[in-house]
C-alpha cells in the first residue's frame, strides 16, 4: 500500500513542471562544479555551482544520470570497489586524483557514449582521453575540490552536456537494456502486473543517523531467515524495476533537505503528501514544527478555525482529498516503518483542531505559543529540557496520537508529573530565582491528557476549564489551589527573595501524600498569615484558604496519577488568577 501510494505520487509529480523530480534512469545529486570544455575537448574553465544558503555554501542539486546503486541495473554499490557514474562524478573519477578510478570512468564513458552523435559527448570523450591528472593542482578552487562532484559543460552553452537530448536518450536506452539485476518476470506486488522485478531496491536518503548517509533500504532481505522458497533478497517481495525506481525517487524527493513535506520528531522522520495540490501541506509543516506559526495570518486563521470545529474556506475545496502520513525510523542500513496512516484533509484538520482545543489553557506570558508545535511540547518533557534525551518511542506515539485522534501515550502524564517534581527546587542560573516547574505547556498537556483519557475511558469527555474553576471539587484540584495559596502567604509574609520556598520543600510530597504534609503546611501558613504586614493581603489569603478548605472533607493519604495531574492544574490555575488580579490592580493604579 505504501509503495503504491508513493508510486502514484511520483507519477503526479512527473507531470508537474515545478517539481523537478527525476525520471527513470536519473537522480537528483549535489554538484559542486562544472568543468567547461570546448568542442575539441580542451579544458577552458571551472565554474563554481555552489550556492549560499543561510550563510552556508552548499552544492547545487542537479538531475543527472543515476548511479550509486539507486538505478535498477547498476547492481554494484558505490562502497564496494570502483563504480563510475555517467557524465558526472567526484574528482577521483573525473579529474584523476585516483588513477584507477579515472581509468574506469574513461572506459565507462566510451562504452556508452562512443556512438552518440553529439558535440558535447564527443568533446567529453576527447577530454578524458587527453587530460593529464597532474594538471589538477593548477586549477582554480583546487583546494576546495577534494571529493567534489563535477559535471561537464560546453563552452558557450547554458545547459550541461548530460542534459543534451541525444545523451539522455542513449543513457535511458542503456538503463532499460541492463538486466543483470533482474530475474525475468514475476507479479509485481504494487501493480499486480507481470513485469521484470528488481533484486535490490534503490536507497532512501535524507534519514538522520543511525541511518547511513549513503542511504538505507525500506525493503530488504539480508538474512536467510527472512527469505522463502529459495528466493534471494527482494525477490521475496517482487516489485517491478519501474515502480522500485518511482517509489524510492518520490520518497527521496519528500526527504530532501528543503522539503516542506517532512518533520523530524525524535528519531522518527515523518513525511506526508496528498493525492493533489493543497495549501494544507505547507500548513501542516508549520503546525507540527513551527518557527513562529502565529506570524502567518493565513495559518493562524486556519488554526483558529479548526480549533473551533470549522473548516476554513481555502481548505474547504480540498476536504475530501486523500492524505498520507508515513513515519520512518532508522536502523543502520534499513528503515523501520513506525506508522502509516491514510486519511483525508478534513479528517486530519479535525484531529489537529481537537488537539489544540484540548491543549487550550490560560497562558503564563503573552509571548508563549497559542498553538504549540511538537518541538515545544517535547522540550517540556525532556530531562534538563534537552530534547535529545527524549524517548524516541514516546515522541513517535505522541505524534501519532495527535494526527490520528487516538489517546495520548499512557505514560505521558507520568512523565509530566515526574518532570514537575524533579524541577520543584531548580533555580535560574542567571537570576538565582526559582524556576517555574508547572509551566504553561506542561499544564496544557495535563489538561489535554485528562480530557482525552476520559473521552476514551468513560466515553464521556471530562470538563476541564482553561482558567480557574471555583466550582471544581476534584480533591487533587482543590489541594493544588490550596498549595498555591500557602505559597502566596509565604511570599506576602517574607517577600520573594526566599532561600527555600514552600514549593521547593513540599510540592512533590504535597501532590503525592497530602495527608502527611498538609496539616504541617497549614500550621506553617498560619504563621505566615500572621506575619503579613498588609492587612488586605492577610485577609484575602485567609479568606481564600478557608473557602478551599471548606470543600475538603479530609486530606487523603495519597493521590493517584490523575489526581496529581489535577493538583498541578489547580496550582497553575490559582497562580494565574493571582497574577491576573495583580495586573488588574496595577492597571487601576496607573489610571
Amino acid at each position: 500500500m505504501i509503495i503504491h501510494a508513493l508510486n502514484d505520487y511520483y507519477n503526479r509529480l512527473k507531470h508537474d513542471q515545478g517539481s523537478a523530480i527525476p525520471s527513470f534512469g536519473f537522480s537528483a545529486e549535489k554538484i559542486h562544479f562544472a568543468l567547461v570544455i570546448n568542442k575539441s575537448g580542451k579544458f577552458i574553465d571551472i565554474k563554481d555551482l555552489r550556492e549560499k544558503q543561510n550563510k552556508k555554501i552548499i552544492p547545487k542539486e542537479l538531475i543527472v544520470p543515476a548511479g550509486d546503486g539507486r538505478l535498477p541495473g547498476l547492481n554494484i554499490p558505490r562502497t564496494s570497489g570502483i563504480n563510475p557514474h555517467f557524465m558526472w562524478d567526484n574528482t577521483g573519477y573525473t579529474l584523476g586524483t585516483d588513477s584507477k578510478k579515472f581509468k574506469a570512468f574513461k572506459e565507462f564513458q566510451y562504452d556508452i557514449g562512443k556512438d552518440i552523435k553529439d558535440d558535447g559527448m564527443q568533446a567529453t570523450l576527447k577530454f578524458v582521453s587527453s587530460w593529464n591528472p597532474k594538471n589538477i593542482s593548477r586549477l582554480k578552487y583546487y583546494e576546495e575540490m577534494e571529493r567534489a562532484n563535477i559535471v561537464f559543460q560546453l563552452d558557450g552553452e547554458r545547459k550541461f552536456i548530460h542534459e543534451h537530448l541525444a545523451v539522455k536518450e542513449k543513457w535511458l536506452k542503456y538503463c532499460k537494456q541492463k538486466k543483470s539485476e533482474y530475474i525475468g518476470k514475476a507479479f509485481c506486488l504494487a501493480s499486480g502486473e507481470e513485469k521484470l522485478v528488481t533484486k535490490i531496491h534503490p536507497s532512501i536518503k535524507g534519514i538522520p543517523p543511525p541511518a547511513k548517509s549513503s542511504g538505507a533500504s525500506m525493503v530488504s532481505f539480508n538474512l536467510d531467515s527472512f527469505c522463502s522458497y529459495n528466493k534471494e533478497q527482494s525477490f521475496n517481495a517482487p516489485v517491478s524495476k519501474e515502480i522500485a525506481f518511482s517509489y524510492t525517487t518520490a520518497l527521496n524527493y519528500l526527504l530532501r533537505f528543503e522539503s516542506r513535506n517532512k518533520v523530524q520528531i525524535g528519531d522518527t522522520t515523518t513525511v506526508f503528501w496528498a493525492e493533489g495540490g493543497t495549501p494544507f501541506i505547507g500548513f501542516l509543516k508549520d503546525i507540527l514544527d513551527p518557527i513562529n506559526n502565529q506570524a502567518d495570518p493565513d495559518l493562524r486563521i486556519f488554526l483558529e478555525a479548526v480549533r473551533d470545529g470549522k473548516m476554513p474556506k481555502n481548505i474547504e475545496d480540498y476536504k475530501n482529498m486523500k492524505f498520507y502520513i508515513l513515519g520512518l525510523s532508522p536502523n543502520a542500513s534499513r528503515l523501520a516503518i513506525r506508522f502509516w496512516y491514510i486519511s483525508t484533509v478534513k479528517d486530519i484538520s479535525i484531529k489537529l483542531g481537537q488537539h489544540f482545543k484540548d491543549l487550550a489553557i490560560t497562558k503564563n506570558f503573552n509571548n508563549e505559543p497559542e498553538f504549540p508545535g511538537m518541538w515545544h511540547l517535547l522540550h517540556e518533557l525532556a530531562p534538563q529540557r534537552d530534547i535529545g534525551k527524549i524517548s524516541p518511542l514516546l515522541a513517535g506515539l505522541f505524534f501519532k496520537s495527535i494526527l490520528t485522534g487516538e489517546r495520548y501515550p499512557s505514560n505521558l502524564l507520568c512523565i509530566i508529573i515526574n518532570r514537575i517534581c524533579a524541577e520543584q527546587s531548580l533555580k535560574n542560573r542567571t537570576t538565582g530565582k526559582p524556576k517555574e516547574n508547572v509551566t504553561y505547556l506542561r499544564a496544557a498537556m495535563i489538561k489535554a491528557y485528562i480530557i482525552r483519557n476520559s473521552r476514551f475511558k468513560n466515553k464521556k469527555e471530562r470538563e476541564v476549564n482553561m482558567s480557574l474553576n471555583r466550582e471544581e471539587n476534584d480533591i487533587g484540584y482543590l489541594l493544588g489551589r490550596l498549595f498555591a495559596v500557602c505559597e502566596k502567604a509565604q511570599q506576602d509574609s517574607l517577600g520573594k527573595n526566599i532561600n527555600a520556598t514552600v514549593k521547593d520543600k513540599f510540592y512533590s510530597s504535597s501532590s503525592t501524600t497530602p495527608g502527611a504534609v498538609f496539616p504541617r503546611l497549614l500550621r506553617l501558613s498560619q504563621y505566615h498569615l500572621r506575619s503579613i504586614d498588609n492587612q488586605a493581603f492577610r485577609v484575602s489569603n485567609d479568606k481564600l484558604m478557608q473557602e478551599i478548605i471548606s470543600n475538603i472533607q479530609k486530606f487523603p493519604p495519597y493521590l493517584n496519577l490523575e489526581e496529581q495531574g489535577m493538583f498541578a492544574l489547580g496550582y497553575y490555575h490559582q497562580k494565574q488568577d493571582f497574577y491576573k488580579k495583580l495586573e488588574k490592580k496595577e492597571e487601576e493604579s496607573n489610571e
